[in-house]
């Protein structure tokens, strides 16, 4: 007879995530390094004594982490992801109910973002013997919800464990999910606050060490074949580089890729830092949020190359950015799902840095022509001196968002990583940080989540310790952001993770202030004021009187308040460098003018303005919304038939 361990299920799914591990080559790392958690009556018997009991026997074995917000546990765990390559993340465990509910936007940021993240929410009673419990929901016709159904659809996996006996295949299959690079982002197992404490005979074989082994499939005979047939016929190609390169480490495939055929390549958010910003074939960002050089190539382009890539409406300019009317599709993906998008009839079903090697053998002697390569070169030569004047220093009291991006990468050494998510820093961000490593840029713009920021840049700066990287972590976050989601600054402090956040304040919603305004709304709700009573709303009253250096400085951390002044940017270069040199966690609080705005790209996003209106901007808003509309179209891989 096998043998076997009693235990209940908590402590069996504990002990075994302790010895799952996942390889990669050469790497082998842990999967799940450890565990956030939130404990409430829902698993503070069962997730939660199952580690207190490992701490006690054997504190290495799977660390405990406090958090502050559940929703921060698991933008942790993508931030952690992010800087492993996929390769490892945390697990994140809340109580029934409202803890458990606290996750779902996490669990659709990892999902969307493709990272993997195990979440553990606890639910009420599989048997039911006390119903209804505390925060249970109910449903009369469905006795058997939960506010965990509610993860079925945000999750890549979702599965109860409603008898102790379920725990085995439950948590196989989970971790397969967790490590397939075609099919990871949040997993979701949840336990029911009773059988978490039950007991069960676990087999030895269970607990012991198992290595889950990233799959990195080659690309098919037929399909490359037909790949770089239509690559040697292009004479304008291009290609788009999105978070797939970053997450196969395939950064080096890539620059030898196009040094040896001249291809241009532009890159989404989640591709930053595929090839360094002054690489001869680097344009910048595509899309609605990109370069005017890459925007202006992408336009043209008779073959996209698309390696990595998930198309998002930014990157494709809400499908106005190819204009090519032959324009035919590569997509290049180890998920199918995405490698067919836009009806592409070429899809390459493979890791990109097997393809990009393949690619690289197969086109040898394959060039673009010396007046593209001429094109690309005053392309992007055009670009780098319109960033130069946009970081001109403007003597002015409250810099704009480009001379404080100026002002930031200035004081950052090259390996440092860049962290942000939402308003209108990711889209100056694109177009203007000069991203000089792989891992220097990460701007979660898939889910584009109000409060990732310091949540997130402290889950990447906590993996590049367990790496023994040494770089720093610089969040940047606006006002608003801020206000959405700051608590996670205490976890920083508690565990003495040093990281480096500049709050940009602009009193309100910068990115949709100015959306608004080019919908014709008049940036309504958008401004962070005193309500007016006799006008009903927050647009003219006094800005408000809060102090968001000093709510930092109350958390523990070492404030740095940049006066307004003409020298305000280079006060703030001077506070990111002594940042930088400490060895605690820095908050830099500096005043902006959100009015100043970064470049124009050409690019274009579809935000659809009403047909009819009484108010004469919005009139005027949806007019230059149908000529832009105008422009939009169906991508089809084959080209226009």
């Amino acid at each position: 007879m096998a043998e076997t361990k009693r235990m209940t299920v908590s402590q069996a799914l504990i002990e075994f995530l302790a010895h799952q591990w996942t390889v990669d080559g050469d790497v082998r790392e842990r999967t799940i390094p450890g565990v956030f958690g939130i404990f409430g009556h829902g698993n503070v018997a069962g997730i939660g004594q199952a580690l207190t009991q490992l701490n006690v026997h054997d504190p290495d074995l799977m660390p405990y982490h406090q958090a502050r917000n559940e929703q921060a546990m698991v933008h942790q765990a993508v931030g952690y992801a992010r800087m492993h390559r996929r390769r490892g993340t945390y697990a994140a465990a809340a109580s029934v109910g409202p803890g458990a509910a606290n996750m779902l936007t996490g669990a659709a940021l990892a999902t969307t973002n493709r990272l993997p993240a195990l979440l553990l929410p606890s639910d009420t009673f599989a048997t039911r013997v006390a119903d209804p419990v505390l925060q249970q929901l109910e449903q009369p016709w469905d006795i058997g919800l939960t506010v965990n159904d509610a993860f079925r659809p945000l999750s890549k996996f979702f599965d109860r464990v409603q008898r102790p006996e379920q725990l085995y295949s439950i948590a196989l299959a989970a971790m397969r999910v967790l490590t397939d690079p075609a099919e990871t982002g949040a997993v979701t197992i949840a336990l029911p606050e009773d059988v978490q404490a039950e007991a069960l005979d676990v087999p030895i074989e269970f607990l012991q060490d198992r290595e889950w082994h990233i799959r990195r499939p080659l690309p098919e005979r037929g399909p490359l074949e037909r790949a770089v047939a239509a690559i040697r016929s292009a004479k304008t190609p291009f290609i788009v580089a999105g978070g797939g390169v970053i997450y196969s480490e395939a950064e080096e495939q890539l620059r030898a890729f196009v040094e040896a055929t001249g291809i241009p390549v532009g890159t989404t958010q989640a591709g930053g830092g595929s090839l360094a910003w002054d690489h001869p074939q680097y344009l910048g960002g595509v899309g609605a949020t990109g370069s005017l050089a890459a925007n202006r190539l992408a336009a043209e382009a008779d073959v996209v190359i698309g390696i990595g890539t998930r198309y998002s409406d930014f990157t494709t300019a809400s499908r106005t950015a190819f204009q090519n009317p032959d324009v035919v599709f590569v997509n290049i993906n180890v998920a199918a799902f995405d490698a067919y998008k836009h009806g592409s009839e070429l899809p390459v079903i493979a890791d990109a840095r097997e393809a990009l090697v393949a690619l690289t053998r197969d086109l040898e002697g394959f060039r673009v022509t010396a007046d593209h390569a001429e094109r690309i070169a005053r392309q992007k030569a055009e670009w780098d001196e319109i960033v130069d004047r946009a970081f001109a220093p403007s003597g002015a009291d409250r810099p704009g968002q480009p001379e404080i991006i100026h002002a930031v990468h200035a004081a950052t050494d090259p390996r440092d990583v860049i962290v942000q998510a939402a308003g209108s820093l990711p889209g100056d961000l694109h177009k203007l940080w000069r991203v000089r490593d792989p891992l220097g840029y990460h701007v979660e713009y898939a889910f584009s989540c109000m409060g990732y920021e310091i949540a997130g840049g402290l889950g990447a700066k906590r993996g590049l310790v367990a790496a023994g990287d040494d770089r720093d972590v610089v969040v940047m976050v606006g006002d608003g952001s801020y206000l959405m989601l700051n608590s996670e600054l205490v976890t920083a402090v508690a565990e003495g993770i040093k990281i480096i956040v500049i709050l940009i304040q602009n009193h309100g919603f910068a990115s949709i202030g100015h959306l608004s305004e080019t919908v014709g709304s008049q940036r309504f709700g958008t401004q962070y004021r005193t309500y007016d009573p006799a006008a009903k709303n927050f647009q003219g009253g006094d800005v408000l009187p809060v102090d968001l250096a000093m709510n930092a400085r109350s958390y523990g951390l070492d404030v740095v308040e940049i006066a307004e002044g003409p020298d305000a940017a280079a006060n703030l270069t001077a506070a990111v460098a002594a940042a930088k040199a400490s060895d605690r966690s820095t908050f830099i609080h500096i005043n902006s003018d959100p009015l100043v705005y970064a470049p124009d790209n050409a690019g274009w996003w579809d935000v659809p303005v009403p047909e009819v209106s009484s108010i004469e901007s919005t009139q005027q808003a949806r007019e230059a919304y149908v000529g832009e509309r105008a422009a939009q179209r169906p991508l089809l891989g084959g080209g226009q038939r």
